[in-house]
């Protein structure tokens, strides 16, 4: 019988506390954030008689307490599931690491790796921990593209905050858009006793009218109101999200909803995103707009980075008209 296990830590980057909200720290900036931190992510690897791969990702949820999740064949991904989950279970921190009880078996995270331990105490695994980073981070815009925020000004956006170079959210462009595709990158907290919708909760607009939602959904379920859905309409075809205070990305492609003369709506908005690299919604049919801003018109509208009370910072954001 075999036993693999892979777990992912990525180690994005710590923070720096930057408030308690209902005896809940908040984490904005790597380098302030607490040691449990650097025990969450991801984790991947081979084991076992063929060597078969393995994934695992490891969420801090606060006070000792976290959580690993397994997947055979490695992480989520272009052609991976979040949903082939091999195994999942709760454990807790023992200084420096942190202690999964599995069966007959114990599963140890600390020092860069997981190591998977039988009941003699011997080592039947070990995996490397892993900080994934999307293809297209940092990606350039193109000529003819629209930059709306590269880090210098908040000009292109009403009400805008800038912090260190970083766009904060709660604001919206100036610039109305149809027809478009659009690049930005951004950063949830990191939140350990956050929970559900508490945990890094902001919004991508399309058109101010169609939220792709954006949340610390580490290794969580994929759904419409978690990172990369779209709230109320379609999960994600695959949980891309990366750990918190990692640098993620969004690649939009936008086709407007279009209308006739008499105001009437004729074609729904389609759209394709990219999460991290890989597709997760492929030419998507949006019958309707999603609640929170907007109703669907014709005319175009802004991008709108939607404040939910949680301090998600973007940055890097361009648009190319079409």
């Amino acid at each position: 019988m075999k036993y693999v296990f892979n777990l992912v830590v990525a180690l994005a980057i710590a923070t720096t506390c930057s408030a308690a909200e209902d005896g809940k720290e908040i984490f904005t900036n790597p380098e302030s954030a607490p040691a449990s931190y650097k025990l969450q992510g991801e984790y991947e690897g081979e084991a076992g008689e063929d060597g078969d791969s393995y994934g695992a990702q490891v969420t801090d949820l606060g006070d000792g307490e976290f959580h690993i999740v397994s997947y055979k064949g490695g992480l989520p991904g272009n052609d991976r599931s979040h949903k082939d989950i091999f195994m999942e279970t709760d454990g807790k921190r023992d200084g420096d690491s942190v202690k999964f009880p599995h069966g007959e078996f114990e599963i140890v995270v600390g020092g860069g790796e997981l190591r998977v331990v039988n009941a003699n105490g011997e080592q039947v695994a070990s995996l490397d921990r892993v900080v994934r980073k999307s293809p297209t981070l940092g990606a350039k815009p193109p000529k003819g593209a629209l930059v709306l925020f590269d880090g210098t000004s908040g000009d292109a956006f009403e009400g805008s905050q800038v912090d260190d170079g970083l766009l904060l959210a709660n604001t919206f462009s100036k610039e109305k858009f149809g027809d478009h595709s659009m690049h930005l990158e951004f950063r949830t907290p990191f939140k350990p006793k956050g929970r559900g919708q508490d945990r890094g909760n902001s919004g991508v607009y399309v058109q101010s009218r169609y939220e792709i939602q954006v949340l610390d959904s580490f290794a969580l379920a994929g759904k419409s109101n978690e990172c990369g859905g779209i709230y109320q309409i379609a999960e994600p075809r695959v949980n891309m999200c990366f750990p918190p205070l990692q640098w993620q990305t969004y690649d939009i492609d936008f086709t407007a909803a279009r209308y006739d003369g008499d105001g009437k709506k004729t074609a729904n908005a389609r759209v394709t995103v990219r999460h991290n690299g890989v597709v997760i919604h492929d030419d998507l049919e949006l019958p309707k707009q999603t609640p929170g801003r907007h109703v669907e018109s014709p005319e175009p509208d802004s991008l709108y980075l939607q404040g939910h009370g949680n301090p998600v910072y973007y940055r890097n954001i361009w648009v190319v008209k079409k």
